[in-house]
Parts: structure tokens; sequence; C-alpha cells
């Protein structure tokens, strides 16, 4: 859950200087070369998701069905159009805001806006209702209807009811806004919640039970969120698995949410960094490896850690190698990310854009997370977004058309972005139990050089014998490249590649390319098909 405004990042150029001119004549236009290992396998895809806060508690309330089921066609669908094109990203993952109750408080919450108000299941007596959060229903049903493999429940906050300050945001201070008496209280409401969804349509996979436990969320804010330290979140798990097993539910924990990936792998001075070690290193009095429930996975947010591309890379190598050296069979989650606050000077999140620079910026971001930090799941923030800013994946504006998301609650015009499309040039094509395979394009491989130029990323299905290559074009000219190889004896079943691309014109635009001929638009995102024996 993305803090509204926080510090920048140092400087750096974005779009990048093109690596391809020279003295003002373009060198890169003689083919380059792209080797493929299918036999060189890196971490199994567990999915890309995007999360429903906090506009489709209003959204899934919306009269007009033919609105919401083009929202959710455009995140959830696999279908095509009549020339082939994706009518949809094709999430394989939808998160759920589990609320605190700070909508039920109305004003008095202290959350001046109503968006990022939420509704509680559970009453103050202590019973639940399941009817609060509809809207938020609404659309965890249409991602079930359109194939979305798993439903994770975030919750940024214990009910209100439970809190400390009686607030669903924190104290000011590091403190977790939930008394040491109420852990139990905390883990029996969210095992309620995962036991009343089992039990329907739409169960919840996973429940992340806090997150951005680094920032202190108080002693005012504006919107729901609490510090906690390792050991608070260790506590809590430590209570919350068996509590799950014991009421015979299926779903499990996964811990984390940390506000940037660097909180993973650095210590802090007041216990809420290092917490790869923290958790998952068997000699830790914080480790959670061994308790029920508890998935082998930790998840971490991308926000200002993107920027320059050395710090990228850097960054993402080091919480790799963390997870590794910990446990070589932790798997690593990209659970949030948005376009939020200046990107070094270049691009930012207010005002609300959406044309490719951003999409671009998107694109890098997926591909070292996945190519360098090697997680398995990566995640997006506001799958649906009201506000002129610049983190959403699709748009709702007023009746009129305007940004309002005031008039937005009842009604409203939707348009997508490149934000979408250039995820959807991941999500669509990489699917869950995909795996991640050698690409290398002319022999480099330093990451930080390809950030500023091409990256390539592959992904192969070893079942179906399908490939996946995602192409990210950051130049301003066009290129050409020519696959070398899949690696051993591996070929390409057919001569062509069925082509997706992404650009300033197309979204997801499918074509055909030849192996030996692969086309690449000036700054744009392309992804290619194909089957191999």
């Amino acid at each position: 859950m993305a803090l509204s405004c926080k510090k920048g990042s140092s400087s750096s150029s974005f779009p990048p200087t093109d690596p391809c001119l020279f003295n003002g004549v373009d060198t890169c236009q003689q083919k380059a070369t792209l080797q493929v290992n299918v036999t060189a396998t890196h971490q199994t895809i567990h999915s890309f998701g995007a999360s429903d806060a906090w506009s489709s508690k209003f959204v899934g309330n919306w009269a007009d069905l033919s609105k919401k089921n083009q929202i959710a066609d455009y995140l959830f669908s696999m279908d095509v159009d009549p020339s082939g094109n994706p009518k949809g990203i094709g999430l394989s993952l939808w998160r759920f805001n589990i609320g605190a109750g700070s909508s039920e408080q109305g004003d008095t919450s202290g959350i001046a806006d109503e968006y990022r108000r939420e509704e509680c299941f559970q009453n103050p007596d202590g019973t639940y209702n399941w009817n609060k959060q509809q809207g938020q229903q609404w659309f965890m049903n249409a991602a079930k209807q359109r194939g979305v493999k798993y439903l994770l429940g975030f919750a940024a906050s214990p009910p209100v009811t439970m809190t400390i300050n009686a607030r669903a945001y924190g104290t000011g201070t590091a403190q977790f806004n939930l008394s040491a008496s109420r852990f139990q209280d905390y883990a029996d409401f969210l095992v309620q919640v995962c036991k009343h969804f089992q039990g329907t349509s739409t169960p919840l996979d996973y429940i992340s039970p806090v997150n951005e436990p680094q920032w202190n969320w108080g002693p005012s804010n504006n919107q729901e969120g609490t510090a906690a330290s390792n050991t608070d979140i260790a506590s809590l798990v430590k209570v919350l698995g068996p509590d799950l097993q014991t009421n015979g539910v299926n779903t499990h924990v996964v811990t984390g949410e940390a506000g940037q990936v660097t909180f993973l792998n650095a210590a802090t001075s007041d216990n809420r960094g290092d917490q790869i070690s923290q958790w998952f290193n068997p000699s830790s009095s914080n480790y959670i490896g061994n308790i029920p429930n508890v998935d082998n996975t930790i998840s971490y947010h991308s926000y200002f850690t993107t920027c320059p591309d050395n710090t990228l890379v850097q960054d993402r190598q080091a919480v790799h190698t963390s997870a590794v050296n910990t446990s070589s069979s932790l798997q690593l989650w990209m659970t949030e990310f948005g376009v939020l606050g200046d990107i070094c000077g270049s691009l930012n999140g207010y005002p609300r854009n959406t044309n490719i620079d951003y999409g671009l910026y998107v694109a890098k971001v997926i591909h070292n997370d996945l190519a360098v930090a090697n997680t398995s799941s990566w995640q997006w923030w506001l799958g649906i977004n009201p506000y002129n800013y610049s983190d959403g994946l699709v748009y709702i504006n007023g009746p009129s058309g305007t940004t309002d998301p005031q008039l937005s609650k009842t009604d409203g015009l939707v348009s997508d972005s490149k934000q979408l499309w250039c995820m959807g040039n991941y999500s669509r094509f990489v699917r869950p139990g995909m795996i991640r395979v050698d690409a290398v394009l002319n022999n480099q491989t330093d990451p930080a050089y390809a950030a500023g130029d091409i990256m390539v990323s592959a992904y192969i299905d070893p079942v179906g014998k399908t490939l996946a290559i995602v192409i990210v074009n950051t130049r301003t000219t066009s290129s050409v490249i020519s696959l070398g190889g899949l690696g051993a004896s591996v070929n390409l079943t057919g001569s062509d590649f069925t082509a997706y691309v992404t650009s300033s014109t197309k979204n997801l635009k499918k074509s055909s390319m030849a192996a030996n001929n692969i086309q690449l638009d000036p700054r744009s995102v392309t992804t290619l098909t194909a089957n191999y024996h």
C-alpha cells in the first residue's frame, strides 16, 4: 500500500540516452543475436497480480454492468478480438483488501478520503457480516469467472475494535497498533475471513496480515496501516498459522510486504529490516519457516529503488543473494508497485500519465524483479485508479470525462493505460508454472547496461513445450534481432513467432515474425510466443 508522498530518488535520465546514436549516426541497425537456453533454468513463475484497493468498493457497485465488465476484461480476460489481439492482460492473481473498519467510523476515522476507508467484516460485538465489501466481492467473482488462478487477502491494519488507538492507522511510532493481548483475536479474525471464503466460489489462497511495517502510519494518516517489528510479525504468524490449521483452512500465510526491497536483506536499528534472515534462518528467534500454513515465501515492494539503473540492479542482486544464502528454496514475491513520486527527475506519479514512457518504466522494473531478483510473483498496486496520478492500470473518470473521484463513486468513464498493456506483455503470456530460462542478447550479460538499452527474458512451459520471450526496447530507433538457438539440440516448431507488441500506437497487437528477423519497434515491449521440440 503505497504512501502517497515519500522521498524521491537520486537523479538519472529517462528516457535514457540512446546507445545506438553516435555523432548522429545509428550504429544499431545491424542484426543482433539472441541466445536462449531452455535447459538453463531459474525460478518457476507463480503469478502476476494487482490489488482491488481502493476503487473496487465503489466500482463493483456501479449499476452499469457493461462498464464493470470492461474493467474486469482489461484486468483478467484471456479472450481475443476477431483479429487475435488480446482483450485483457490475463492476471493470474487478484489481491483483496481486508478492511479494518475505518469506513464504518466515517469522518471520525481520521482518514479524510472515503476511497481509502475500508469496511470490516467483523461487527463491534464480535459477530460477522459477510455482506460487507460487496463491491470488492464483485471483482473477486469477476476474476474467478475469467480464470484468475489465485486470490490473496491482505490486511493493512487489525480491526479498529482491536487497535491501541481505536483507529486504522498507527500511533506515529514503530509500535504495532495491536496490544500483545489481542494477537490471538486478530489471528482469529483473519482465520474467520479465510474460513468464510473457503466455503464460497472465491477462496483465499493466501493471507498477508501486515503491510509495509517499516512506515509508522501516524499519528494521523490518509489510509489504513500500522508499523510492526519483525518480532511482532513473527509472533502473530506463530499464532495465525496453527489457528488456520486447527480450523481446517487451506489458506497459506505470506509474510513481508516490505516497504522497499532493501528491508529484506539490510538491517535497521528498529528491528524492521533484515527480514529474510530474521524469519527464514533457523537460528533466529523469529524463525517462522516451520510454522503450519506458512508459505516458504517473503514479499517486498519495489518503490524507491528503481533508479538510477545501477541502484535498480544492485538492490535486486543483493536480495537474491541473501535469499539463496538463507534458504535455497525461499521464494521472493514483489507484491506492490506503481509509479509513485519522483522517478529521478524524469517521471512522476503526479499528474496522471499513461503514455509509453510510463509503460516502459513499468516493464523495466518487472524485468529486473524477474531476471535479477528472481521473483516468482509480480503484483501491481491500484488495479483501478480514479485519481490524477500514474499508479493505475485501468482508470475511471467522472461521467463527463474529467478526473473526479467523488463523481466516479457511482458511475464513470473507463480507460486503459500503457502501464496496463506493458504489464500484459508479461502477465498474459508468462503463465503460472512457467520457468525462466537463460536469454542473452549479443553476449551482453550486464543487467545495468541492458536496463538502458534492450532487456530480454525468456520462459518455458516444459510440459506443453511452449516458449515466451519478452523484449523491452528502450531505444528510440527500431532494432532487428535473430534467434541464434534454444540450446543443445532444442529447436522451434516452425520458423515463426507469434508476436504481441505494445508501443506508443499498439496495445499487444498481434503479428507474425520470423525467428531470424525479429523486428522491434522503437520504445516498445514485444512478447514472442512459439512451440519448441
